[in-house]
């Protein structure tokens, strides 16, 4: 992170530190202001390595969980078996970002007006120290983000030398890759950085890479689908505004919908792809640029974050069909079509959850405060009422509620963002801050290298023989 001038002056006029505690003596003898967001994490990693410490020394033979031959060739679903410290997903409650609901950080962290949605700059100081941020802390994250957030030329060049129509995410990750070559991690680890200090370039480069995905995701919108005439960030919006006006859109609805886009995405827990592809490869000290790319790799696969771009085009299919307002016994005999016809219903269900997401929910307020004539959001709406107890009487469906997915690309038509094929980019923008996050906390608790056992099937048939 970029340190205040007296500190900066202070490091310089003293030896490196060679500890994350030489590193906050030295900060507390240059300042005295409110801690910055790198000192306010630094006092609390000395305190959680202390904790993971006497959590693996006192409990570390202990069992968290067995596993089934069923989990092992299905997808390891629901293996308890990674640390995760900045979210955590209770098959019942949904979502805690360390430990807050997302009512919870609707009503606590700051907005950027008075009962406006959450700036999700708050939320990575959430996610990084465990602790709700104040309104002038929210604004220093703004303001160092705002200062980091230059693209650099090659990347902009990068982006427009590619072909038309490649995908936006693949034109994410390239981008995010073209960035690496500046990874201050990566030097540092060449350089023979300790490793009771690798959090600190980590952190570094995780703030840079946030900072610079909003232009990176404007500019491959307005490639693709405004003619390449691109708009300049404006210094006087947050991250998520400015994100939304470089797509193009300033409407107070779309800058607020993108605020509220931008903070539900972050996390959701480790298990899931794109958090466990990052956290993978970070776990070989890849630095965060790759690890980052790797995750986005995995949220573009139909399965996991290409699905809410699914989900608007079966929508969409819906209304083709039947109409922009069909009857709830027309939607019935639609959907039961839709099963019988050895197809799935996207949207709903989910591998964890086992009620509504309460991602869905605050999108649903969300709509039923800004558009609730909107004929789409009737539609979806009018859905949630159907489709539950048809997936429950197949029998086969163990949630049958709606998830994340199932709203977010009707809000975004609404306001104007129509091509489904974009939003997948969106969530990867939101989902940086929880990885990063995270990936921040790894090399802070030196979590090592990911290395789980395999089987093959001959094996699994010797080790349950006779149970």
């Amino acid at each position: 992170m970029q340190i205040t001038s007296k500190l900066r002056l202070t490091l310089r006029s003293a030896a490196l530190p060679r500890s994350v505690e030489d590193l906050l003596d030295v900060a507390r003898r240059g300042l005295s202001s409110a801690p910055s967001l790198k000192e306010a994490l630094a006092e609390k990693i000395l305190a959680e390595q202390e904790r993971v410490k006497a959590l693996k020394k006192e409990h570390g033979s202990k069992i968290l969980g067995q596993v089934t031959v069923e989990q092992a060739i299905g997808g390891m679903r629901g293996i308890p078996c990674m640390l995760w410290e900045t979210s955590l997903l209770d098959a019942d409650e949904g979502i805690r970002f360390r430990g807050y609901t997302i009512p919870e950080l609707q009503e606590k962290l700051p907005g950027a007006a008075p009962g406006g949605e959450p700036l999700p700059e708050g939320l990575l100081w959430l996610l990084l120290t465990g602790e709700v941020p104040t309104p002038a802390q929210v604004s220093s994250v703004t303001e160092e983000l705002r200062s980091r957030s230059a693209l650099p030329n090659h990347v902009k060049a990068l982006l427009g030398s590619l072909p038309a129509g490649t995908h936006p995410m693949t034109q994410l990750a390239q981008a995010v890759l073209g960035l690496q070559s500046g990874s201050k991690f990566a030097a540092a680890y060449d350089a023979g950085l300790h490793k009771s200090r690798y959090w600190e370039p980590v952190l570094e480069d995780s703030l840079d890479l946030i900072a610079k995905l909003p232009e990176i995701a404007a500019i491959i919108y307005r490639n693709a689908y405004a003619g390449g005439e691109l708009i300049a960030p404006d210094p006087a919006l947050d991250w998520a505004a400015n994100l939304s006006a470089m797509m193009g859109f300033r409407e107070h609805g779309a800058l607020e919908l993108m605020r509220l886009y931008q903070t539900i995405h972050t996390d959701h827990e480790g298990g899931n792809v794109s958090a466990h592809a990052t956290h993978l490869v970070g776990s070989a000290l890849s630095d965060p640029y790759l690890a980052f790319a790797a995750g986005m790799t995995g949220l573009a696969g139909p399965l996991h974050g290409l699905a809410n771009q699914e989900v608007l085009r079966w929508i969409q299919h819906v209304t083709r069909e039947i109409g922009e307002s069909p009857s709830k016994e027309q939607l019935r005999e639609f959907v039961w079509a839709t099963l019988k016809g050895g197809k799935v219903v996207p949207g709903f269900g989910h591998a964890v959850l086992r009620r509504t997401d309460p991602r869905y929910t605050c999108q649903r307020v969300f709509a039923q405060k800004h558009l609730p004539d909107y004929p789409m959001f009737k539609l979806v709406s009018d859905l949630y009422e159907v489709v539950p107890d048809i997936l429950t009487a197949t029998g086969k469906v163990k949630n049958p509620w709606p998830n994340v997915d199932a709203h977010s690309g009707v809000l975004l038509q609404y306001y104007g963002i129509t091509q489904e094929s974009f939003y997948t980019v969106l969530f990867g923008v939101s989902r940086a801050m929880g990885v990063l996050a995270q990936g921040v906390w790894s090399r802070a608790l030196g979590l090592p290298i990911e290395r789980p056992k395999s089987l093959t099937v001959d094996a699994m048939l010797d080790r349950v023989k006779g149970q």
